[in-house]
């Protein structure tokens, strides 16, 4: 129905835009704050970069798919929305982990916290997150 469809388009495609501007909003507010120090601000940071790309991978097809009359997909197409909705949601769940574990030594361990979670093992966990 083509209604129905133009109407899907136009909740999906605000609901899209609201994701990604309220991603974008806490990267720059990380950024440009002096946040970027503190690990839980700085996995928070790639946790909204990740979130951007997670969505970005499926919902621009499919709110493009919902105007035009013919709606398929390639099979590369099929495979790199597989892999990468596969990719972001993983590395979306470890760095989710991470931010558990940071939290847990904020509170477990506060004086021991800045040894644990400085600078280059939030690099380290990270890298290791993408890996």
């Amino acid at each position: 129905n083509a209604n129905v469809e133009e109407v899907c388009f136009v909740v999906f495609s605000f609901f899209y835009m609201v994701i990604v501007l309220g991603n974008f909003l806490i990267m720059l507010t990380i950024c440009t704050g002096n946040l970027f120090k503190s690990p839980m601000y700085f996995f928070l940071n790639f946790l909204s970069f990740v979130d951007i790309c997670y969505f970005s991978v499926t919902a621009p097809k499919m709110i493009i798919d919902l105007l035009v009359r013919k709606k398929s997909i390639s099979y590369v197409g099929c495979m790199f929305q597989l892999f990468a909705v596969h990719f972001f949601g993983c590395t979306e769940i470890f760095i989710l982990t991470v931010m558990a574990y940071d939290g847990y030594v904020a509170i477990c361990k506060p004086l021991h916290y800045m040894t644990f979670m400085d600078q280059e093992r939030c690099n380290k966990i990270l890298l290791g997150t993408w890996v």
